[in-house]
């Protein structure tokens, strides 16, 4: 099993719940409100009067055969709107209850 953790602009909510739902990944953990700055290009998203925009961010633990797919669908949404921002990290789990 791998974990998907995707960080992304606010206004690419709906299209990453359907790039969720598209790849078959049922269960996630949504983070709202999130601030942050990339590391390559783009502005800041702190939630401030200088910096407005937010950022939120998922956590999905899928099987292994769901990654490529799902990373392809995000990396589709991230070409066709590179000024808002995504990025998606992949870790192996251990271990999991």
């Amino acid at each position: 099993m791998k974990s998907v953790f995707i960080t992304y602009d606010q206004a690419h909510h709906e299209n990453v719940i359907e790039a969720l739902n598209d790849s078959n990944v049922r269960g996630y953990t949504l983070f709202a409100g999130v601030g942050g700055r990339g590391t390559k290009t783009g502005d800041p998203h702190l939630g401030s009067h200088a910096w407005p925009s937010m950022n939120s961010a998922i956590i999905a633990i899928v099987e292994d055969t769901q990654v490529s797919p799902l990373l392809a669908r995000l990396k589709k949404l991230d070409d066709d709107n590179p000024m808002l921002g995504l990025r998606a990290f992949v870790w192996a789990i251990e271990q999991s209850i």
